[in-house]
């Protein structure tokens, strides 16, 4: 079976993997995020998951092994926003979010030996309108500042979606169909990479 290593500390993006049969390493870049400058949000997202995934790649020894580097950023009226800095940043964010719409990016980067590919999945979301103590009371929980974009909706922040348009996987940070076209690209078929040991029966 070929190694899949994901270059990413993020629990939402490891446990979308497991559900998918897909069990990978995980190894965290630990890259420098501000050396990436750009106002385009997409472009943004992509060059940050190759960096992540390149700085990953490097030490792996393993020609055959998938190197996976992912990254999120919402984009509001043209605006780039990333994990929120603190407390107060979340909290403005979110009062100009709310009843509004924006865009997730997320960048996908894949290497396997000298061999890269790089996309950006873009999925639109629409935030409710909600009041100054549901913001505070989330915002006091620590969720949104650990996420792009100040926000989840595999988490508490769920609640504060009303909806989006396109791939739900990308908003969690790792668009499933994207990463198994990408795969394949570089020659490798998606189903080779479900770990039939971490398979479940699921009696909904």
């Amino acid at each position: 079976m070929t190694r899949l290593i994901l270059a990413s500390q993020s629990p939402a993006r490891l446990a979308t993997l497991r559900a998918a049969g897909v069990d990978p390493e995980v190894v965290v870049s630990g890259v420098d995020e501000s050396q990436v400058r750009t106002h385009d949000a997409a472009n943004l997202a992509a060059a940050l998951a190759q960096l992540k995934c390149r700085s990953v790649a490097v030490d792996v020894d393993d020609p055959d092994a998938l190197v996976v580097g992912c990254d999120s950023v919402l984009a509001i009226d043209g605006e780039t926003f990333g994990k929120p800095a603190d407390a107060a940043t979340a909290t403005a964010r979110w009062r100009r979010m709310r009843g509004r719409s924006g865009v997730l990016h997320s960048g996908h980067c894949v290497r396997r030996g000298d061999r890269e590919v790089v996309d950006t999945a873009s999925t639109i979301v629409h935030f409710a309108d909600v009041d100054d103590a549901e913001i505070a009371a989330y915002v006091a929980t620590g969720e949104p500042l650990q996420v792009a974009g100040g926000f989840t909706i595999d988490g508490l922040g769920g609640a504060f979606v009303r909806g989006i348009e396109g791939d739900h996987h990308t908003v969690v940070g790792i668009s499933l169909p994207m990463l198994r076209e990408l795969v394949a690209d570089l020659g490798v078929r998606w189903t080779d990479l479900w770990c039939t040991s971490g398979r479940h029966d699921d009696h909904r």
